[in-house]
């Protein structure tokens, strides 16, 4: 057994900086807490640091239940950059706050969770990073500790704790009949196990992985989390969960069964897309209509969760897609921050008035759709490859109907922008110029790393 903690490098370094900026919290003054961003920025920046090394080094599997191999690269490069962007969002908007070292922590410890969600490769390993993903995230929800945040962190905790108990359930049912916990030990002990018990373990085992993903029939929490908790919280909660999750998702079906979850999942990522894209359609507040995006984008990620273990392009389409989907959602989000306006006709003249913050938004919209040349693009031509290759005709003719269906509603917040606006712009309340600022250039960077790769997608690949 592989007991080196230095394989662990990254989530040590993300551990090192919450325990540090928690402990930093407590001694600094309670309106002068912003040491505690640089802290966390640090651990996080030193993690994608040792991640990029590790991802040049050979597969392995540290501690006989933590997996390091290209799956837990990207997850790990994806949750650590992605989590960088929302502490810099956050980082205004929670300044003089008096629990400001506390919302950083949470962010970082939720983050932590979600890069072992990604990486076990044991079932209670699993449940632990579920626990560790979860919980923090609850608590940023209702940081705000107004009436939408506090029913928004009512209902994610509700739907993650009636899940979460489906989840345990699962595993004890999973880990009973295939007399083990590792997924090496499920692959053969679940092909013997009685399939009406298997089937029932995996379907409960599944409800708190499609929860983390905000997939149906566990998406009920994204909407009312997108629209009342605190903006860059929920730029984090719409983006960091799910990528551990399907990351989990694939790395589960995948290991512990030759041909994957197909018909199953198959159904779940046509159900997701549809209700995700039809419920977006008369959303007139920016926050929700994104909620809504992210629900639809959860069904075209589960497409090659579901082709696992029926074609090699699985794999990649996954990695790429979540890659690309968090960076387009962040810009999104990020220009959600520094716009500081909820509803679609605050957008009118936007691109006028900011030209690096309409474009940065078009360019996230249209990413969203999947044109080219953005990375959601690239990682959309990938996913329709494995529906195809793993013979699922049907459910790539399901994608492209619902790629097509949603470009009428993020046209809808496209059209806005080009328009003269109907009132001189107004600052966003409640945002300083530094917010402002920061919250421009994440939407820029992420627009840009879009861009880029999209245009470079086969060199990534490669």
């Amino acid at each position: 057994m592989n007991e080196n903690p230095a394989d662990l490098a990254p989530e040590l370094c993300a551990l090192a900086a919450a325990v540090a900026g928690l402990v930093a919290g407590m001694f600094l003054p309670r309106t002068r807490q912003w040491p505690v961003a640089v802290v966390c920025s640090a651990g996080l920046v030193a993690g994608l640091a040792f991640a990029g090394v590790a991802a040049s080094g050979p597969d392995l599997m540290a501690f006989d239940a933590f997996s390091v191999d290209p799956i837990t690269h990207v997850t790990r490069i994806t949750v650590l950059g992605s989590t960088l962007a929302v502490v810099l969002l956050a980082a205004g908007p929670v300044r003089d706050h008096p629990r400001e070292s506390e919302h950083h922590v949470l962010i970082l410890l939720s983050a932590l969770g979600t890069i072992m969600l990604g990486a076990s490769s044991d079932l209670l390993v699993l449940v632990a990073a579920y626990l560790l993903a979860s919980i923090p995230a609850y608590a940023l929800a209702g940081f705000g500790k107004d009436a939408p945040g506090t029913e928004a962190a009512l209902k994610y905790y509700l739907m993650g704790a009636l899940l979460g108990v489906l989840m345990l359930g699962g595993v004890t049912l999973l880990s009973g009949v295939g007399r083990g916990t590792a997924y090496a030990v499920l692959r053969t002990g679940l092909a013997d196990a009685p399939p009406a018990a298997v089937a029932a373990g995996v379907v409960a085992l599944l409800a708190g992985l499609l929860f983390k993903a905000g997939a149906v029939p566990g998406h009920y929490w994204v909407p009312d989390v997108a629209e009342g908790a605190p903006p860059a919280v929920a730029a984090y909660v719409t983006t960091v969960p799910k990528i551990g999750a399907f990351a989990a998702l694939y790395r589960f079906c995948a290991e512990t069964s030759p041909d994957g979850r197909h018909a199953l999942l198959a159904v779940i990522a046509a159900a997701t897309m549809t209700l995700g894209n039809l419920a977006a359609f008369g959303q007139d507040n920016v926050r929700r209509l994104l909620a809504y995006s992210t629900v639809s984008q959860a069904g075209y990620l589960l497409v090659p969760v579901a082709m696992a273990g029926r074609t090699g392009l699985a794999q990649p389409a996954l990695l790429y897609f979540v890659a690309a989907y968090a960076v387009t959602n962040l810009g999104a989000f990020a220009v959600v921050v520094a716009a500081g306006r909820d509803d679609l006709a605050g957008y009118a003249g936007l691109l006028r008035a900011s030209p690096s913050l309409g474009l940065s938004l078009i360019v996230c919209l249209l990413g969203f759709v999947g044109t080219p040349p953005t990375a959601v693009f690239v990682g959309k031509v990938l996913m329709f490859g494995a529906a195809l290759d793993g013979d699922s005709a049907w459910l790539a003719v399901v994608a492209a109907v619902n790629t097509v269906a949603s470009v009428f509603y993020y046209l809808r917040w496209v059209v806005p922008l080009f328009r003269r606006p109907s009132a001189p712009p107004r600052p966003a309340p409640g945002a300083t110029a530094v917010t402002t600022v920061v919250a421009t250039a994440v939407a820029a960077a992420a627009a840009l790393l879009s861009l880029v790769l999209g245009i470079a997608g086969g060199a990534a690949l490669a």
